[in-house]
C-alpha cells in the first residue's frame, strides 16, 4: 500500500492561518481554504459543544440562513464518524447535493458542492483537513478564551431574544387558530376536526423545537458540575490530595453555556494553582448559585503560599468579560481561599451604550488606542499593520458599536472602563 502524499508546504500554512484567528469567522477562513480544491457554494460546521452559535456557516446567505439544526442533525446521524461521503440531503430547506464529513469527535462539515458529483474528491484529505479544524474548534471552546466567551455571550442573548420572540408569535397565532375551531358555530365538523389536530401537532413541534434549541444554550448546573469533577480528577491524579466536591443543588438554574465553560476553566486554573504550593493535602472545591450568579468556592487549610498575585492575572481576562467578581485570600499558616460570583445575566451597559462584547480581539486593541487618543498610523505602528488595515478595523468598530465617529467610540469605551491593556486571548 503506497502512503499519501503529505500535503504541500503552503497547504499547511494556509491550514494556520484557518485555525489561528477568532473562533467566530473560522468558518469563512475554512471555507476560503477550501474553495480551490473543493469548490462549494456554502458551508457549515456544526458542533454542539459551542454554545449560542453551534451552526458555524459561509457562502450563499440566502441557503446559510435557512439552515436548521434539525436538518443537520438528521444528517448527522447518517454518517458514519471518519467516513466522508458525497450524498443528498436537506439543507435550507431544500434538497441538494452535498459533501458530507463528521469527525470523531462529533464535529459536522457540510460542503455544498458548485457542481454536484457522485464521489467526493479527495475525501481522505478532506478529512484530515476537517480534523484539524475540529480539534481546534473543541480546543478553543474547553479553553474558554475571552474572545470565545464575549462572542458567545453576545451570540446567547441574540439567541434567546429571537426564540422567544419567534414562539410567541407563533404560539399567539395557533392558539388563535384552535379557539376559532374550537367555536360551535362554525360548520362541517370533520375540517374543523382535521385542522384542529394540525394546529395542535404545529404547536407541540414549536414547544420542542425551543427546548431543542435552548438546550443547546444552556447546562443544568449539577451536569456542569459533573463534568468539571472528572476533569479536576484527572488532573490531580499524580497528586496525593483529598478532594472534597460541593456540587450546587438540584433546583439551581440551568447555567448559560458560556457560564458553564468558563466556570469549568477558571476552578480548573484555580486548582492548578492550589497543587502548585509545596504542600497540599486537602482541597475543597464548591459551586452554588444565589439566583442571580453561580458562586465558586475553592479552598484548603494549609500554609497560605498561594500566589494570589499571578492566579489573579490568570482569572482577570474571563472575569473581566463575564462581569465576574473575583476575591482571592492566602493567610500564612491557615490556608488559602478563591471565591468568584459569574453573573448568570448579561452585564448590564454603561449609561445605556451598546456592549462591546461584538467586537473581535483586534478590534478591542484598535479601540483601547483609539481611546487613548491615537491616530491611525500611531494604532498601526503599535499594532505593526498597516494603516490601511487599522482603517479597516476602526470602521468595524464603529458599526459594531453603532457610533457615528471616533470620539463616541472613545468615550464609550472610557465609560466601559475599558481596560488600558489588551484583552487577553
Amino acid at each position: 500500500m503506497v502512503d499519501p502524499k503529505p500535503p504541500r508546504p503552503d497547504r499547511l500554512r494556509g491550514l494556520r492561518e484557518v485555525v489561528d484567528g477568532p473562533l467566530h469567522g473560522i468558518a469563512g477562513r475554512f471555507s476560503r481554504f477550501l474553495s480551490a480544491r473543493w469548490p462549494h457554494s456554502a458551508l457549515v460546521i456544526f458542533t454542539r459543544e459551542c454554545t449560542g452559535r453551534p451552526r458555524k456557516v459561509a457562502g450563499d446567505a440566502e441557503m446559510i440562513n435557512r439552515v436548521t439544526i434539525d436538518e443537520l442533525d438528521q444528517l448527522k446521524a447518517r454518517v458514519d464518524p471518519g467516513a466522508p461521503v458525497a450524498a443528498s440531503a436537506v439543507i435550507g430547506g431544500v434538497t441538494r447535493a452535498v459533501w458530507v464529513v463528521l469527525d470523531p469527535v462529533g464535529t459536522l462539515l457540510v460542503l455544498v458542492p458548485r457542481t454536484p458529483r457522485k464521489r467526493l474528491p479527495e475525501a481522505e484529505e478532506l478529512a484530515g483537513f476537517f480534523g484539524i479544524v475540529a480539534t481546534s474548534i473543541r480546543q478553543q471552546v474547553a479553553q474558554a478564551s475571552p474572545d470565545y466567551l464575549a462572542e458567545s455571550r453576545a451570540a446567547s442573548t441574540e439567541r434567546a431574544r429571537t426564540i422567544t420572540e419567534m414562539v410567541a408569535a407563533h404560539e399567539s397565532a395557533l392558539l388563535s387558530i384552535l379557539n376559532a375551531l374550537r367555536s360551535s358555530g362554525l360548520d362541517d365538523r370533520r375540517a374543523r376536526l382535521t385542522a384542529t389536530e394540525a394546529a395542535s401537532a404545529a404547536l407541540v413541534v414549536l414547544r420542542s423545537a425551543q427546548e431543542s434549541d435552548l438546550s443547546l444554550s444552556e447546562e443544568p448546573a449539577s451536569a456542569a458540575f459533573t463534568k468539571l469533577r472528572k476533569n479536576i480528577r484527572q488532573l490531580m491524579k499524580h497528586h496525593e490530595v483529598c478532594l472534597e466536591f460541593i456540587a450546587p443543588g438540584k433546583t439551581a438554574r440551568p447555567l448559560p453555556g458560556e457560564v458553564a465553560y468558563a466556570a469549568r476553566a477558571m476552578t480548573r486554573t484555580i486548582v492548578l494553582a492550589f497543587a502548585a504550593q509545596s504542600r497540599l493535602a486537602r482541597l475543597r472545591v464548591a459551586w452554588s448559585c444565589d439566583g442571580g450568579s453561580l458562586l465558586i468556592d475553592v479552598r484548603d487549610q494549609e500554609a497560605g503560599e498561594l500566589d494570589v498575585s499571578t492566579l489573579s492575572r490568570e482569572l482577570e481576562g474571563r472575569a473581566r468579560t463575564l462581569g465576574a467578581a473575583v476575591d482571592l485570600d492566602a493567610v500564612p499558616g491557615w490556608g488559602s481561599r478563591v471565591n468568584i460570583a459569574l453573573p448568570l445575566d448579561s452585564p448590564t451597559t454603561h449609561s445605556g451604550e451598546p456592549r462591546l462584547t461584538s467586537l473581535n480581539a483586534r478590534e478591542h486593541e484598535v479601540l483601547r488606542l483609539l481611546a487613548q487618543g491615537k491616530r491611525n498610523k500611531a494604532i498601526a505602528d503599535e499594532l505593526g499593520v498597516t494603516e490601511s488595515t487599522v482603517k479597516f478595523h476602526v470602521t468595524g468598530v464603529l458599526r459594531k458599536l453603532d457610533v457615528g465617529s471616533r470620539g463616541e467610540a472613545a468615550a464609550l469605551a472610557r465609560s466601559a472602563e475599558l481596560t488600558p491593556s489588551a484583552p487577553a486571548r
